[in-house]
């Protein structure tokens, strides 16, 4: 992969769309100091939205020339939306710690090669949204760091586009067969797919539930996958047993390490954490990113050019940094 140019200027027509009343990154919360809900900003309705105008925008161009995002997500087929499977009426009965293995078991058996759960917390619930289930169970799905690493994603190579569509669609199918599985045991629950944003944030879920932690790019770092996968979601009242959050080393070692920093075009990235919303996180500029992942159809350098996303290289980094922290 070659090193991306760092004079990269936004083309006039995507700069035209931006809202002239707000910028994202003050719907995102950026600079606030107390706590609040989630704003939608993208990945919702786009009439909804301050910054609809750019993501139409991008789902128009995208769909002409990413081979995947014509097939949205497994929630949609020729016909339309497929309807969830029925809620059974006889509810089946087992103890939270049975339910839990037996959902394990079963989004590993579907597409799932990662699996947390974790209890819904208001402040994850976006402004405007409710959620009324209890638990969110939170699927990862790892992507193939050879196609993802051919970047920029630019006509005619868009092997990393594709990549990103492939693992959403097989998430979105994972999610719907963990949902229906569950709705099949007389329980409610609802899928929860990306890129579509959904009712709730689900990185601080993510976190919680023991997927990985963020890291300065502003994805998730898992010690399996590094920031090489995609996530979404099942909701649902089934007793279960929640996961614990992980500490891998990822902020001493996104505070030491400036390769997505360097390598991103826009120059998007904070070198330090920030305050948003009332927490100090790593957070990436959304009004510098955006033109340049819709020119790009989805950019994903900074997942790529990650140390911790090299194949085979995060359960190894995630023992050295956990070493490093013990060590008097």
């Amino acid at each position: 992969m070659s090193k991306p140019a760092r004079d990269y200027q936004p083309k006039a027509e995507i700069l035209s769309l931006f809202p002239d009343d707000v910028s994202g990154n003050a719907i995102n919360g950026l600079g606030e100091h107390v706590p609040r809900r989630p704003s939608p900003v993208f990945w919702h309705e786009p009439a909804s939205l301050k910054h609809g105008a750019l993501q139409e925008f991008f789902h128009e161009n995208a769909a002409r020339v990413v081979q995947f995002r014509k097939v949205t997500s497994a929630l949609v087929d020729q016909r339309g939306p497929l309807e969830p499977a029925p809620i059974a009426d006889r509810r089946q009965q087992d103890t939270p710690d049975n339910w839990t293995a037996r959902l394990r078991a079963f989004a590993l058996e579907h597409e799932a090669d990662l699996v947390g759960i974790t209890k819904v917390r208001e402040d994850w619930v976006f402004e405007g949204h409710q959620v009324a289930e209890r638990w969110v169970v939170i699927l990862g799905m790892a992507m193939d760091h050879g196609a993802l690493s051919q970047l920029p994603p630019k006509p005619p190579n868009l092997a990393s586009a594709d990549e990103v569509s492939r693992q959403y669609n097989r998430a979105a199918r994972s999610s719907k067969a963990l949902a229906d599985w569950i709705r099949q045991c007389g329980w409610p629950a609802r899928a929860q797919t990306g890129p579509m944003a959904g009712s709730m944030t689900l990185l601080p879920a993510a976190i919680e539930a023991g997927i990985g932690q963020l890291g300065k790019h502003g994805s998730l770092i898992n010690d399996t996958y590094g920031a090489s996968f995609r996530i979404s979601a099942v909701l649902t009242d089934l007793p279960l047993v929640a996961d614990q959050p992980v500490d891998i080393g990822v902020d001493d070692f996104c505070a030491a390490c400036q390769i997505c920093v360097r390598d991103c075009p826009p120059d998007a990235i904070f070198e330090t954490k920030q305050w948003v919303r009332g927490e100090q996180r790593w957070y990436v500029d959304f009004d510098k990113c955006l033109p340049y992942f819709i020119e790009t159809y989805g950019c994903g350098i900074c997942i790529a050019t990650c140390p911790w996303s090299r194949p085979g290289v995060a359960p190894r980094l995630a023992q050295k940094m956990m070493r490093k922290k013990r060590a008097p």
